[in-house]
């Protein structure tokens, strides 16, 4: 889409260089991936190649903090273990706390800290293909009087499937087939299945 004005600009040039920086740090990948969701598919951006660089984690966060900016938000929230990274380093750009929900007994809920109360809150993930765990941490805060004001994160790769009572801020919308298991064609072709961050495949 074309644009002649300086943010539009900054974008387009953030944009390219956060692409450029995921094939540079082997961070898209290609093969037979089960996501966090069940789905399966054949690409993958394991945003935590990227993120291990201070540098491009800084990079991501300042960018991302600026297109929340404006949700005027008291702390930034995030999911583990995928949201830890950009989370933390979207509310230092932010100047504001940032804090974590844990998985237990199946829910993601605050297992370090306290709730905060009726606070501001955005909450930032790494990728969103569903969106199921970074609507958790938010349901999670809006349960505890707090205003669930917006949700980011570096890739949306929901297709607009991702539900949330606002629209997603991404830095990247990317667009994979996914695939059913029991209709995959990559199950179909015998490629090893493979959970990202772990070390061995899973049929």
């Amino acid at each position: 889409m074309a644009c002649g004005s300086d943010s539009c600009s900054r974008g387009s040039d953030d944009e390219a260089q956060l692409q450029k920086l995921f094939v540079e740090t082997g961070a898209l990948l290609s093969g037979h991936f089960l996501l966090t969701s069940g789905l399966h598919s054949g690409s993958y951006m394991q945003c935590a190649l990227l993120l291990r660089y201070p540098e491009h984690a800084a990079f991501a966060g300042v960018r991302l903090a600026r297109a929340l900016a404006h949700l005027k938000p008291d702390l930034v929230a995030a999911p583990a273990l995928g949201g830890l990274l950009i989370g933390h380093e979207t509310a230092r750009a932010l100047g504001v706390p940032f804090l974590f929900c844990e998985r237990e007994e199946g829910r993601m809920v605050l297992r370090r800290f306290a709730h905060p109360g009726k606070v501001r809150v955005v909450v930032v993930e790494d990728v969103v293909t569903t969106g199921g765990s970074l609507r958790e941490v938010g349901e999670h805060f809006a349960q505890g009087g707090a205003d669930w004001v917006g949700s980011g994160c570096i890739v949306d790769r929901s297709a607009g499937r991702a539900a949330f009572p606002h629209s997603l801020t991404s830095l990247l919308r990317v667009s994979f087939p996914v695939y059913e298991p029991a209709s995959c064609p990559l199950c179909v072709q015998g490629l090893p299945l493979v959970k990202p961050g772990s070390r061995t495949g899973k049929r």
